[in-house]
């Protein structure tokens, strides 16, 4: 099976550069439909669904290779070249903001740049080093996960969205963690929450945008900073969005940065 189909790809608009929009952990590529259709007049627009999730292949996930967020970025760099892609723009929320660092790592040609909305390279506290989360908390929350997929989706996902004055985007993030096959996304869960890709930051060569909200729960101002002092030349800025969303709950406003970077 191609990339193309396993991942479930859709490509649109008709410009002479691509833009490639990747959808963070328990989502799939309908995260992006607020601002993705609104690059297709000037880029030509890639969405696409990591192997679990939307409609990809589930029967493509192996264990082994998704075992670390290099196996996600290999699929990243697999459909860049079945699309011939060259000097693209990724856009990557939350996990996939790493992937897509992986990713321009591998294939150097093929992402001339990053958007990183919300990206954390270690979730977890270490020394100096504020990820937000203790080690005790991350397995807590891994735990709930595997118990009860369901009841940590409903229960998870109002607080991840944030926007408390708009639960139905709240409810919007729990549906989609539901549609999510439970096996895979507790692996996933387990690969992205205990993750650390601090070195992977200093490596980064493409040039990079961080879309920092100004209140998010997973990926806090302390992150968005490390971020920034590690990737040279990066750009930061932090939106007036809240939540760890934004691409949901602020749209506009992330089209418009991404608009004044790309």
């Amino acid at each position: 099976m191609s990339a193309i189909d396993r991942n479930n790809v859709h490509v649109s608009g008709t410009g002479p550069k691509a833009m490639v929009f990747a959808h963070g952990f328990g989502c799939d590529q309908n995260m992006w439909r607020l601002v993705a259709p609104s690059f297709e007049p000037d880029w030509r627009v890639v969405l696409f669904d990591h192997v679990g999730a939307g409609g990809s292949d589930l029967g493509a996930y192996e264990p082994v290779k998704y075992a670390s967020l290099s196996g996600y970025a290999d699929d990243v760099v697999e459909i860049g070249r079945d699309l011939g892609l060259k000097d693209a723009v990724f856009v990557g929320h939350s996990v996939s903001a790493m992937i897509g660092a992986l990713a321009s790592l591998k294939a150097p040609d093929m992402f001339e740049s990053l958007v990183m909305v919300g990206p954390s390279p270690r979730y977890i506290d270490d020394g100096d080093y504020v990820g937000g989360f203790s080690e005790a908390q991350i397995e807590e929350l891994l735990e709930s996960l595997a118990d009860n997929h369901m009841g940590w989706s409903a229960a998870m996902a109002p607080a991840i969205m944030g926007n408390p004055d708009r639960p139905e985007l709240g409810q919007e993030l729990a549906n989609s963690f539901c549609r999510t096959d439970p096996d895979i996304a507790k692996a996933f869960a387990r690969v992205t929450f205990k993750s650390d890709n601090r070195r992977d930051l200093v490596k980064v060569t493409a040039r990079t945008l961080i879309l920092q909200c100004s209140d998010d729960i997973i990926a806090g101002h302390e992150v968005g900073e490390y971020v920034h002092s590690h990737i040279s030349g990066s750009r930061l800025v932090v939106l007036q969005a809240t939540g760890h969303c934004p691409n949901l709950s602020a749209p506009d406003e992330v089209t418009s940065a991404i608009r004044a970077f790309a």
